[in-house]
């Protein structure tokens, strides 16, 4: 119990927010931008590392020790390389798109938790830059804007690709949009707030949230890889199918600003996610039996862990499963993740009222119903991704075009043992005969 009331009087709510002065929220707001670019420079270099763990094979390992400059360098090298710019390109809209990819997905983790109450050069102030009453709303809207940046830049190209590309993710990111924001829906039923802050306090005295809404965590850790355009969602950018997706036509630190939005949008979804289901930056068990784990800077460093191991699971996607069919990805987020969220959302209403009649208690129906649901769900996923394989008695064989057969035989010319008076005519013109041609095509 004395831990309990303790960590409950570190943990920060809606009223310790508002009295920083200036230059403390500067100096935050310096500190938030240099830890996201750092998360996503180790990260980029962990991914590449991990896959090569994955393949046999070493990855970056000569800059730095163990390879840890390598990311740097990359992104030094992105500086100086020459830019070019499509002639067909719109140039405000192509310059302005990667600003407005970039700055809404710094700006998401603005009301992110870090850690609890600490001290800073003698002021008693949250480990988070801000917090709202509506705190977890503003990183959906963040992440809303940045699909116009993507509909934009691939539009701005002039190309085919990026607009394909382009409509591509925004249809995606609203799609998975709705199923994300349904699953969290169960979250602010048990919290009673939308704040961040008082999120993560909502977990002190209950198990995460991640026990008590295992199927709105499943459906929003699945919702969050379609969001973020990651393997196996990443449609928007198909090598195979669209070159580079909506960046095709980008070079230099344009791409470079597409590149670090990419991973920061994965950092904040992921941070995030510790946020709502994985008690924030509070320790985990048997760490939180002790006053110490849950005080001064050491919750970072709990918050740090899982989300880190929150983004290698991105990474583990990428490199275990093959990417989704447009139409299988769509389908599965209209036709399964909606519709099990308002299911869902539905049966914990139910629950959260009979809570209220039994004292604030879970009754045991409400834990067997939950359980039996959950199994529901990560059965019909399984076999949804099992079952997701081209129907190719479907396809149509006879094209709309003609296509030459493989023993296709060119006839010989007309004078056996020279060429045609055609063929000598070409020659002489410095073009090759028709026959010569089809034999080279053929």
């Amino acid at each position: 119990m004395t831990t309990l009331l303790a960590a409950g009087a570190n943990t920060p709510t809606l009223r310790d927010f508002g009295y920083d002065p200036f230059w403390l929220i500067a100096l935050k707001t310096v500190g938030v931008f240099a830890l996201l670019v750092v998360i996503v420079l180790l990260m980029i270099w962990w991914e590449r590392r991990l896959i090569g763990f994955m393949q046999a094979r070493p990855g970056p390992n000569r800059t730095g020790p163990a390879g840890l400059l390598q990311s740097l360098m990359d992104g030094i090298k992105l500086a100086f390389k020459e830019e070019v710019i499509p002639k067909m390109a719109d140039k405000p809209v192509y310059w302005i798109a990667p600003v407005i990819i970039a700055f809404p997905a710094f700006m998401a983790f603005a009301v992110i938790p870090i850690g609890p109450m600490v001290s800073i050069f003698g002021t008693r102030t949250p480990l988070q830059l801000t917090d709202t009453p509506v705190g977890v709303l503003v990183i959906l809207a963040c992440a809303s804007v940045g699909a116009y940046g993507i509909l934009l830049a691939g539009w701005s190209s002039g190309s085919s690709y990026p607009l394909i590309g382009g409509l591509r993710s925004t249809a995606q990111i609203i799609s998975y949009e709705i199923a994300m924001g349904l699953s969290i829906v169960c979250v602010f039923l048990w919290a009673g707030t939308m704040s961040t802050s008082e999120i993560v306090y909502a977990q002190t005295e209950r198990p995460w949230f991640f026990l008590l809404l295992p199927v709105s965590a499943i459906l929003y850790l699945i919702a969050m890889v379609g969001e973020t355009n990651r393997a196996p969602f990443d449609l928007a950018e198909a090598e195979s199918e669209l070159v580079g997706g909506f960046h095709t036509e980008y070079s230099s630190m344009k791409f470079a600003m597409f590149f670090l939005a990419e991973y920061v949008n994965m950092v904040t979804v992921s941070a995030l996610a510790t946020t709502m289901f994985f008690g924030g930056w509070r320790a985990p068990f048997p760490f939180n039996l002790f006053d110490w784990a849950n005080e001064g800077w050491w919750p970072m460093l709990w918050w740090l862990g899982k989300t880190c191991l929150l983004l290698s699971g991105f990474i583990w996607l990428r490199a275990a499963l093959p990417r989704f069919r447009y139409d299988q990805f769509m389908a599965f987020g209209w036709k399964f993740m909606i519709p099990v969220a308002l299911v869902w959302t539905t049966f914990m209403m139910f629950i959260r009222t009979a809570m209220y009649d039994n004292g604030d208690k879970m009754p045991m129906w409400g834990w067997i119903a939950i359980g039996i649901f959950t199994v529901l769900v990560l059965a019909s996923v399984a076999s949804y991704v099992m079952r997701a394989k081209p129907e190719i008695d479907n396809i149509n064989a006879n094209p709309a075009f003609p296509i030459p057969p493989m023993n296709l035989v060119v006839p010989p010319s007309g004078r056996a043992g020279g060429t045609s008076q055609r063929g000598r005519v070409s020659a002489r013109r410095g073009r090759p005969a028709l026959a010569s041609k089809e034999s080279t095509d053929g």
